[in-house]
């Protein structure tokens, strides 16, 4: 039985995000980078619905202080999103013949941290306007990021995302002497990893994690389950 979505699911108030995802995995299996996944994700939006309108790089603020890898909106609703890409390395062609070469960015820690900084950031950037939600985006083909190691003593203990982790209140970096890089995340998100693509050799499955901010509703809902 498919799960009902709520609003803070939904691209610009109209598109399903797992539903985008999935028909993205179906034409792009794989990206040579983050600039390509967001680049190829706006074109299926667009695909899948022309009337709304889409901007990488988009500054939402009245400021212009800050930017978002991608803003959609139509008339009603706006949506901001944000992109991890984090790769392990791995080489080989996608079904259609095009040949990749993805470099391993082996800091997976860092990769944890920056997500959650995400979620952090579209919360502050939604919290204005009660037409407007954030999703953030992580896709990769490293199992240790939807995997739980087990690791409770390691610097980003707090930051997590493995199958069904609670990401909520204050997150501590460390040891606690680095609050520059702490987080406050006033929702509760719960993390559902989803099958993405399925290539060739090792490091080839790929794997996505979706989170929904929705200022509306402060306590958050998992995406990808």
């Amino acid at each position: 039985m498919a799960r009902m979505q709520t609003p803070s699911e939904q691209i610009a108030g109209s598109l399903d995000l797992s539903a985008v995802m999935d028909a993205l995995s179906t034409r792009r299996p794989v990206f040579h980078s983050e600039a390509d996944f967001q680049f190829a994700f706006a074109q299926s939006i667009v695909a899948a619905d022309p009337t709304i309108e889409v901007r990488l790089e988009a500054r939402p603020t009245s400021d212009g202080a800050e930017y978002v890898d991608l803003a959609c909106w139509t008339e009603s609703s706006r949506t901001l999103i944000e992109f991890k890409y984090a790769t392990a390395g791995w080489r080989g062609t996608d079904p259609y013949a095009e040949a990749y070469t993805l470099r391993n960015h082996a800091a997976y820690d860092l990769a944890r941290r920056f997500f959650v900084q995400d979620i952090s950031r579209l919360e502050r950037l939604t919290s204005e306007r009660d037409d407007t939600n954030g999703i953030a985006i992580m896709l990769t083909n490293e199992p240790s990021l939807w995997a739980n190691d087990g690791r409770e003593t390691s610097r980003d203990a707090h930051f997590r995302v493995h199958e069904g982790q609670a990401l909520t209140g204050h997150l501590v970096w460390g040891t606690g002497d680095s609050p520059q890089h702490d987080q406050h995340l006033r929702g509760t998100y719960t993390t559902s990893w989803r099958d993405y693509s399925e290539l060739e050799g090792p490091k080839g499955s790929f794997r996505w994690l979706g989170v929904a901010v929705n200022p509306a509703n402060p306590t958050a809902t998992e995406l990808g389950g």
